[in-house]
């Protein structure tokens, strides 16, 4: 990562460099939201299976 930098710095072009680091840390938090979001969809699921599953087996007494 520091050669990285050091040629955007030899350049003088740290902007760049900041919209490349910018892009980066909110291509990562998306694809971390994204995921988190998948696995609370799979909980939510497991949790209306588990509910539908109680209601088979006791749904029916009075």
């Amino acid at each position: 990562m520091q050669t990285l930098i050091d040629a955007f710095a030899a350049k003088a072009d740290l902007a760049h460099l900041a919209l490349l680091m910018w892009a980066l840390g909110a291509s990562t938090l998306a694809g971390t939201a994204m995921r988190e979001l998948g696995r609370a969809s799979r909980r939510f699921d497991d949790f209306v299976r588990e509910i539908a599953r109680f209601n088979a087996t006791f749904g029916d007494q009075p």
